[in-house]
């Protein structure tokens, strides 16, 4: 008989440990008027109401006034089902509040917003911002915002993004240069089935609505898309798009997808996909395509002797929930972090932190070169948890994790009747009718706090109670940026059916540097060099980067990379990047401060 010990690893922060770390905590906004607490459902989905409406909260970060830092905001509050554009309180010159709403375009009561995510997709220098939803196909609101004017309503023009609106019900939307052409491609993550009327109270005989068909290997949810974008050249004009979407394995353009992950993870500057799923296993398909043609590989791991397969990618089948990179020892391939249903005595899954074993050859030779190790780095358990992002908040050099927790908030617990739900019989699974019970006053891990993991000794521990801001939070999202200059990061939180808030850094931390990367666009303007790759040597911490602000759920951080540099600086920094050309590699000094820094087609990169 061969037996294992195991033993927990401690998580609990000492005083020391979370001394670096302090936040100001501000509201984003308030309750509106007619907010409102549950979302209208079809029938079927009536006595479910509650989970059905346990998601819309979402967040992004970007610059629309050229302060060279990156402080206005995109917010979903579905309390009123609003798309809010605003600035962070305290940045001038301030503007007034105003809202992206789809004028002109169908839009109605069974369509609600989901996330927002700036992207220059015309390629003219300004931002513009996709809305996805669900009810129907994102919508894509062009900036024609005058220079050296305060951004309004008005100069925001709602596109579709496909045409004819199709209905879709999405929760993940990501840009990144899929095929190296050089131009920001569109992946759309959808959830419940296309053409499904999730919120029409209307629709008593929906046959194309259906819950997933298991808890561990669903694969009838909404088809997930894929576009490749060709810019016109002309401003406001939105860019041509190809649909690619069949270039994804079917099984994994059907899962129930709630995060994409995308990094380059074998050297060629093209983005793997990692592919977020809920009820069923996580896909990492590697990325083989040329400029026009979309080709993709799912590489899976195997188990060993201490693995057990629902922790293997490719295999596993617990809760993907939301996907983030960092690179602890600021070289090599990342750690992959995945955030899971992770509530103690309820689902007690595990939260995912693949670690690399190997090198990204590897994985082009169609073998995994990481293992999952989140017990021993002591981030395995966390809550019922949801966006995840990696960022340096204490400007050590190393990157902390925080983490969304929280489904439903109510008094009454209803956990003994989901696990009986999560153990029965998967032929049922996907009829809403075999559903018990989940409506307002209910509460599936309705009071956790969200967790900012800190990593020492090799190990993370959790912060968020020694520094005040472990408040119990339904939330759904986080944006992370230096949002008021001073070059400490702050991160913006979105919260389900309450008031969103920012944690302002106020931490007495070393310097810093933050770089907007940008590059020549179709139209004539400069837009973020995504994809873009960034390696910190000299006297500073080693440390290593990729731009990929939309990484994960419901959140999308600030289009820049942060740069810690606690011995002041200067510090040599290598960017490399592609061009739809050519991969260029170029090495730049960077002082503490804010910089954008010129990627040229001649393969230089030039301060500005």
């Amino acid at each position: 008989m061969l037996a294992i010990a195991t033993a927990r690893p401690d998580t609990t922060a000492s005083a020391a440990t979370a001394s670096s770390f302090s936040f100001r905590t501000e509201a984003l906004n308030s309750a509106p008027a007619d907010a409102r607490y549950e979302r209208p459902v079809q029938p079927q989905l009536e006595h479910i109401r509650s989970w059905i409406s346990a998601v819309g909260a979402a967040v992004a970060l970007t610059d629309l006034r050229g302060l060279g830092h990156q402080a206005d905001v995109c917010l979903v509050d579905p309390r009123d089902d609003s798309v809010t554009v605003f600035p962070v309180r305290g940045s001038e010159p301030a503007y007034e509040r105003f809202e992206l709403f789809p004028r002109g375009l169908r839009y109605d009561a069974m369509m609600a917003p989901m996330g927002c995510v700036p992207a220059d997709l015309d390629e003219n220098g300004t931002m513009d911002f996709l809305v996805y939803y669900w009810g129907r196909s994102p919508v894509l609101f062009l900036n024609g915002t005058t220079p050296g004017s305060p951004p309004r309503a008005t100069d925001f023009r709602p596109t579709e993004l496909v045409r004819p609106m199709e209905v879709w019900n999405s929760t993940a939307l990501n840009v990144a240069d899929v095929d190296g052409d050089g131009h920001l491609d569109v992946l759309v993550g959808n959830y419940f089935p296309d053409g499904a009327k999730v919120l029409d109270p209307t629709a008593r005989d929906d046959d194309r609505m259906a819950m997933q068909d298991s808890m561990g290997l669903a694969r009838n949810g909404g088809i997930n898309r894929i576009f490749l974008t060709r810019p016109t050249g002309a401003p406001m004009t939105a860019p041509e798009l190809v649909d690619v979407s069949n270039s994804a394995p079917d099984h994994s353009a059907r899962a129930w997808t709630l995060a994409f992950g995308m990094q380059d993870l074998t050297g060629d500057l093209l983005p793997e996909m990692y592919v977020a799923n809920d009820f069923g296993p996580d896909q990492l398909l590697v990325n083989h395509s040329t400029p026009g043609r979309v080709r993709w590989r799912e590489v899976k791991g195997s188990r060993d002797l201490t693995t057990p397969r629902s922790e293997v990618l490719g295999h596993d089948s617990f809760k993907g929930m939301g996907v983030t990179f960092t690179y602890p020892d600021g070289r090599g391939l990342p750690l992959i972090a995945v955030s899971n249903i992770t509530t103690p005595f309820a689902l007690q899954e595990s939260n995912f932190a693949f670690v690399p074993t190997g090198e990204g050859s590897d994985l082009l030779a169609g073998e995994l070169p990481y293992d999952e190790r989140s017990e021993e780095l002591g981030i395995a358990r966390s809550g019922w948890s949801w966006d995840i992002k990696a960022a340096d908040f204490d400007n050590s050099g190393v990157d902390e994790l925080i983490q969304a927790t929280g489904f439903i908030k109510g008094e009454r617990d209803r956990w003994p009747e989901l696990q009986e739900l999560a153990m029965g019989n998967d032929q049922v699974l996907e009829h809403p009718a075999a559903w018990p019970n989940f409506q307002p006053g209910d509460d599936l891990s309705g009071h956790e706090h969200n967790p900012l993991w800190v990593r020492t000794g090799g190990r993370y521990t959790d912060v968020a109670p020694r520094t005040g801001i472990d408040q119990p939070h339904v939330t759904r999202g986080f944006a992370v940026g230096d949002v008021d200059g001073d070059n400490r990061l702050d991160v913006l939180v979105a919260n389900q059916w309450e008031d969103s808030v920012l944690l302002r850094n106020t931490a007495q931390s070393p310097p810093a540097a933050d770089l907007r990367l940008v590059r020549a666009g179709a139209a004539g303007g400069l837009r973020d060099a995504l994809g873009a790759q960034v390696e910190v040597g000299g006297a500073a911490p080693p440390q290593k980067a990729q731009l990929y602000p939309a990484n994960g759920h419901a959140g999308v951080s600030a289009s820049e990379v942060h740069v810690a540099l606690p011995q002041g600086g200067p510090a040599p920094v290598t960017i490399s990047w592609r061009d739809g050309r050519a991969v260029h590699t170029a090495t730049v000094d960077v002082e503490p401060g804010h910089h954008t820094i010129l990627l040229r087609p001649d393969g230089t990169a030039v301060p500005r």
